[in-house]
């Protein structure tokens, strides 16, 4: 590993630990000397590199005092120039030995590029027509003991950048404007959900009924209690309570938890948003998706047309709403209202090599053809329609099929983006499709939910017809903002431990 030292780029290659002994040493000299950096509390930071950018005509030749991290460094002898990063990116500031004083310009010059430094000066334009700070005064605010990536290269290995975030941030400013863009994304959906009457509400991470969803739950064990519990897998089952409670529109963006497989589109742990509106359907719930979608591509891209991995895909058109069963038919060619029973169903998929296992019901067997052959074709904004009940145990039967029910995932760029029901109100039936989950749970199912009773309670009391759904928050921000995978959108994600 090479690094410019004030220009002088060091010509053998140094290990990081002695590079380390170098800037320790340093360290030390300056606290013998009673300058100890990490004795200083506050500094002032009156302007950020992109206000000054964009303010210069006001700013010109007034004073401000600017604060970050040393990034670059060209020595022209008793005058350098250093580049400076601060939270909203790079600034150029002219530093001369007249205008420090000569005491502090040496001090100065043993200083490393990591370094942050506090700088006071005037805003000017060089010759060459750069936007800069002339330094008067500069100081230094926390010394860096490891060396930063060689400048040239930086930090590309991934496995690196994931587990240590904190030198990707530095090095590479398109991943920090990622997760800024990724807050913005959050609170643009908190804006516009509370603008149309909901309540952002928190509900328990700790749970005895990991329900809501297929999945398998972490464990744990509360030592207190001496009672086990698991990581919430979903947020439904208790804003469902709330929605019996008359909040009536709520919703919640938190973690939750699944103990499952890692790749480029799952984490163990992710963030979820899930809302909840009495008094709609899962059409309603649509049609906020639709709104909600085109609002956040309006407001944290500017347009309605995203580009993901060179693929258009456009938000300012109405969404395509096609059944399941219509989907199946025009992807996989099977007419699945010909398939009449299980047998039927198992034939069929027999005949189109679709691996079924025993405990698989006809509506099982129908959403294996979906996966197989419909999935990696809903490019465009798609909601994907009218699910089977056995896929589906707290959503509404339809009146009118009562095999089917009348939930709906939405899809792009081949991915669910989000799942939606008009929700199962109705006590007696939902006791009944706790029964099937539990058989399916004891034939080896172990994604299965288990049987919550107080949510049966609350179900008693009377829920009123109510729309909900669950966003992926994490695979939104991936979409909006070209990222490949859901590392790249996670400060800290899972990784396996080095030991």
């Amino acid at each position: 590993m090479a690094e410019e030292l004030n220009n002088n780029v060091v010509e053998e290659t140094k290990s990081e630990n002695e590079y380390r002994k170098i800037r320790v040493e340093k360290l030390e000299a300056l606290q013998q000397a009673g300058n100890d950096p990490f004795q200083i509390t506050v500094a002032e930071q009156t302007a950020t590199a992109q206000e000054i950018l964009d303010n210069f005509d006001e700013l010109e030749n007034k004073e401000v005092s600017i604060c970050g991290r040393i990034m670059t460094w060209r020595n022209m002898g008793k005058a350098n120039f250093i580049d400076i990063r601060d939270r909203s990116g790079r600034m150029q500031v002219y530093v001369r030995m007249n205008d420090i004083g000569e005491d502090a310009f040496a001090a100065f010059k043993k200083w490393d590029i990591g370094d942050i430094v506090e700088v006071k000066g005037f805003v000017f334009r060089t010759k060459r027509g750069e936007i800069s700070v002339h330094a008067q005064q500069i100081r230094l605010l926390s010394k860096s003991l490891l060396p930063l990536p060689e400048k040239f290269h930086g930090i590309k290995d991934t496995d690196t950048r994931y587990r240590q975030r904190y030198v990707d941030l530095i090095m590479n400013p398109e991943v920090k404007d990622t997760f800024y863009k990724r807050s913005k994304i959050i609170s643009e959906i908190r804006r516009y959900l509370d603008s149309q009457g909901f309540c952002e509400v928190e509900t328990p991470m700790l749970v005895t009924n990991a329900g809501g969803a297929a999945a398998r739950p972490f464990l744990t064990h509360h030592n207190a209690l001496d009672e086990d519990f698991k990581l919430r897998i979903s947020l439904e089952l208790y804003l469902k309570r709330l929605i019996v409670g008359g909040m009536e529109r709520v919703y919640e963006i938190g973690r939750v938890f699944r103990n499952e497989g890692i790749d480029t589109r799952h984490n163990p742990e992710f963030t979820l948003m899930e809302l909840y509106q009495a008094y709609t359907d899962y059409n309603g719930m649509m049609d906020l998706t639709e709104n909600l979608y085109r609002h956040l591509a309006k407001t944290v891209l500017g347009t309605t047309t995203i580009t993901y991995n060179g693929v258009e895909m456009d938000l300012g058109k109405p969404f395509e709403r096609i059944t399941m069963v219509d989907a199946v038919k025009k992807y996989a060619g099977v007419d699945w209202n010909e398939v009449k029973t299980l047998e039927d169903a198992r034939k069929v998929a027999d005949e189109h090599h679709i691996e079924y296992e025993d405990r698989h019901a006809k509506g099982d067997i129908l959403n294996l053809f979906f996966e197989t052959y419909v999935e990696e074709h809903l490019i465009q904004p798609t909601f994907l329609m009218d699910h089977p009940v056995e896929i589906s145990p707290l959503t509404k039967r339809k009146p009118s099929n009562p095999e089917y029910v009348e939930r709906f995932e939405f899809f792009m760029n081949g991915w669910e983006m989000a799942n939606a029901y008009s929700e199962l109100n109705d006590p007696i039936d939902q006791r009944e499709r706790f029964k099937a989950q539990e058989a399916a749970l004891a034939q080896g199912d172990e994604e299965a939910n288990t049987t919550d009773e107080d949510f049966l309670t609350a179900l008693e009391y009377g829920m009123p017809p109510t729309g909900g759904i669950g966003y992926g928050i994490d695979r939104l921000v991936m979409l909006l903002t070209d990222s490949s995978a859901i590392r790249d959108v996670l400060l800290f994600p899972t990784m396996k431990s080095l030991d």
